[in-house]
Formats: C-alpha cells, structure tokens, sequence
C-alpha cells in the first residue's frame, strides 16, 4: 500500500471514528482520589526545563535488544475499562504526545523544538512508519522520550476481530523494542476507537491504554494559528495535549509547536512523562 493511499484511507475513517473515539473517551478522568494503581502508573516525572539542548545519549535505555538478558515476560496489569485521559499529581503538569510517526519530514523538527527547550515528550508510533524509520525512534530513546504502540497499520480496532488486533499490537511491540530499546509501557487505539479487546490485549502486553484531553485537530490542517490556540487555550493541570507527527501534511503543526512550546514554559507548565516501571 503506498503512504499517499494509508493517509487518504486514515482520513476517510476518521469522520466516521471520530464521535466513537469521543464517547469512549469522554469523562474518563483520573483524579488524585482515583485508585491507587491508576495514580501510580502514570504518576509524571518532571521533564528538564532548561532551555537548552540536550546532551548526545543523556537518555539512552541499556542495554539495547540483544546485548542484554532475555526479554521478561510484561508487567502484568489490571484491565481497565476506560482509557487514561489525564495525568494526577500536583503543579502544572500536561504531557505533551503525538501520533502516526515517525515521519522523516516533521518528526525530526519536532524533536529538534522539543530539545531546544529541554522538554521530553510521548511519541504513539505505527509499526509499519517505525520500522522505516528506526534511527528517529533511538534519537527518541536518546533524548528520553516515551515511545508507545499506535498499531502497525492505523487501522479502526472496532473493526477487527481479536487476532487481527493482537497482530497489530504485538508486531508495533517488536519494533519499538529493536529499534528504542525497550518494549512500549504504553498503547494508544487508532481514532480513540476502544473496545474491550483492546484494553485486555494492551494489559497481557504490558501497556496501559493512554487516550487525551486536549485534540488540537492539527490532521484537518486548521491552519497554524487555529493549533496554537487550541493549545494555549486548553492548558491546564493533569492535561494531555494529542498532536501529529505524521498521516498527512504536518508542516502546521510544526510551526505550531515552535510557538505554543514557549508559551507554555513561560506560563509556569512543567512538560512531564509517565514513570516507567521496572522491566
């Protein structure tokens, strides 16, 4: 399939996806008073906020598959019924995540803004992108992103049966290890379209179902003022701000990020990642 069509088919599933993913993602709150496990799997860690580069291999997971032991089996988690919408804690906190990547034409620019600011971020990334572009998920390991599974073809999990999606996850999982380091903690379904079989294959992985709270729309290309809007105007404690890095034309959204990355520093907002857990 070439990429041209994935993206024109991604787009065409998107209307009708999109007020699924709205209904199984809206209210799903995690609060401070939320359960004790839900506070501490995605309890943040404060991402540098100085505003400079950060070093070459600052970040770095080791060992890299291969030269370490063999892989253990995942973390075993309870099954949720809801996506993670929010991140708990105290101060202004939001993570900051993208999906689709990792393209070789926008992800590099985002990576370079968010190093520039000494900011770390979430990438949910598709295995058929990663695997041709597995020195961007190492740069990510370097510079101490969070990577999670987005699927490997983006497709709508509502649509397939439990073996197709079991495919589509674990394969993602393989290439995320080979090429970041390490098998992704965390899992995004394509459109917010969750369903059962996706929160209890995500869990036997390993990975906790992330969703957000702030969608700034950037995959209809509203034109860059319109994102940064979006952002600025929805920032707030314990949000999850989802944006792109690839499926189509992500030149606004890169613009974008260069002007509402700093207006959130300057408004006092720590930019944080999830606590990985021991693996």
């Amino acid at each position: 399939m070439q990429k041209d069509q994935l993206f024109t088919r991604r787009r065409a599933l998107l209307a009708g996806a999109a007020a699924l993913g709205a209904a199984g993602t809206a209210g799903l709150i995690l609060a401070d008073s939320g359960e004790e496990a839900a506070r501490t799997s995605v309890a943040p860690v404060a991402g540098p906020q100085a505003r400079q580069a950060l070093g070459p291999s600052a970040f770095r997971l080791q060992p890299l598959t291969g030269y370490g032991p063999p892989r253990a089996a995942p973390h075993r988690l309870k099954v949720r019924d809801e996506p993670i919408l929010r991140v708990s804690g105290t101060g202004r906190r939001m993570v900051l995540t993208f999906d689709d990547g990792p393209n070789p034409l926008y992800t590099p620019h985002i990576l370079d803004t968010l190093a520039e600011h000494g900011v770390r971020a979430m990438f949910f990334v598709c295995g058929e992108m990663a695997v041709e572009n597995k020195e961007l998920l190492a740069r990510m390991a370097d510079e101490g992103h969070v990577v999670g599974n987005h699927t490997w073809t983006h497709p709508l999990l509502t649509a397939l049966d439990r073996g197709e999606i079991r495919s589509e996850m674990e394969r993602t999982s393989d290439v995320i290890e080979d090429a970041y380091g390490e098998r992704p903690q965390w899992f995004r379904a394509p459109y917010g379209a969750w369903n059962r079989a996706a929160f209890q294959l995500g869990a036997d992985m390993g990975m906790e179902p992330m969703a957000w709270t702030v969608d700034t729309t950037d995959w209809e290309e509203p034109g860059t003022s319109t994102i940064v809007d979006r952002v600025e105007s929805g920032a707030a404690p314990g949000v999850v701000v989802l944006s792109h890095d690839a499926g189509g034309d992500r030149s606004q959204t890169v613009r974008a990020i260069r002007e509402w990355l700093p207006y959130l520093l300057d408004s006092g907002y720590h930019l944080t990642v999830p606590r990985r857990r021991p693996v």
